[in-house]
């Protein structure tokens, strides 16, 4: 099996790198342990060696950039529409042209042009509280506005690209003066100031800060499977609503992939993204990752069965992009901070 860099070796490796037909190298805004596994079953299946950078997706951005034409990089992969939009804006990607890899994955999950494509998604619906919410009450996200739930809903800050993806589609769906309304109301109903990660919402709602929280699902996935039993336990007092699934469904996003603009092992990397949407791979994804595959017909894990079907909204994902700056406006109009 070809070898993967360690950490320790990666700026070197990197700086000295040789375009050869046998690499291909990544630079993922993935952490390690999500992605590295399922790239060693690539290079053992292919003998195709994989070198892996990792780190935050906006530095790794601004480093393809840098590097132009320079770049070592033949892959990057980050997490969300937005982030994926923004990268193409910027003009590191060169379009997908394989037809394999391009028909697995439904064309609302590739982004305009095929310069990127959706490996994974993942949900974002509302958590309540099992022993404090009666589901039926509940119908959709305009709910977080309503002011039954004042002083009742947690969800992190507007600097987050999910809360950021998820105003922009609903301004699709709504248009920006209902979604601007809504954003106000759901300010008017926060229980705290909208600080913290996903897992700090749903924590909250067990704690009995609030009774609804917005996060993505995957979180969820953690913390049922972590070692710290105390959020095992928070884990086990939430329960998922999908929100719209008389309307336009539950919000989700992507973790995507695209081809660098100046790959000098475009045919490897094609491989690599035939791979990353296999089957194999893709139940790596929704098993590790807690994540829902991009191919359809690709089964289920376990823990997603168990959470139930919805209706997942197939909104067009370069929507979200396009929207951002529209989505980011608005709410720092209603005081979403």
């Amino acid at each position: 099996m070809q070898k993967l860099l360690s950490m320790s070796a990666l700026a070197l490796a990197f700086s000295a790198s040789i375009a050869n037909a046998a690499t291909v190298n990544v630079y993922s805004a993935r952490k390690e342990a999500l992605i590295k596994p399922v790239l060693e079953q690539f290079s053992e299946k292919t003998g195709i060696e994989v070198r892996l950078l990792t780190g935050n997706g906006n530095a790794l951005l601004a480093r393809l950039e840098n590097e132009g034409e320079n770049t070592p990089a033949d892959l990057f992969l980050t997490v969300d529409a937005g982030n994926l939009h923004r990268a193409a804006e910027a003009g590191v990607f060169q379009p997908i042209t394989s037809e394999d890899v391009l028909l697995k994955v439904p064309s609302n999950l590739h982004g305009k042009d095929n310069l990127w494509i959706g490996l994974s998604l993942r949900a974002r619906p509302i958590f309540y509280a099992k022993d404090r919410v009666d589901p039926s009450k509940l119908s959709g996200y305009q709910d977080l506005a309503d002011s039954e739930w004042d002083n009742n809903v947690c969800i992190r800050s507007s600097d987050n690209i999910y809360n950021q993806s998820l105003t922009a589609a609903l301004i699709h769906h709504w248009g920006v003066e209902k979604t601007e309304e809504w954003a106000h109301g759901l300010v008017d109903n926060l229980a705290k100031p909208p600080v913290g990660g996903d897992r700090d919402q749903i924590k909250a709602v067990a704690a009995g800060v609030c009774d609804l929280a917005v996060a993505n699902t995957y979180y969820l996935g953690l913390m049922e499977a972590s070692e710290d039993a105390d959020e095992r336990e928070a884990a086990s007092k939430v329960a998922i609503f999908w929100p719209n699934q008389e309307s336009f469904g539950t919000h989700v996003n992507v973790s995507g992939i695209g081809i660098t603009k100046h790959s000098e092992n475009k045919d490897a990397a094609q491989q690599l993204l035939a791979y990353l949407l296999s089957p194999e791979a893709q139940q790596w994804y929704a098993t590790t990752n807690n994540e829902y595959p991009a191919v359809k017909g690709v089964e289920w894990s376990e823990r997603l069965k168990n959470w139930g079907p919805f209706k997942m909204d197939d909104l067009e994902m370069s929507v979200l992009g396009e929207n951002n700056a529209a989505a980011v406006k608005l709410m720092n109009r209603a005081g979403w901070r």
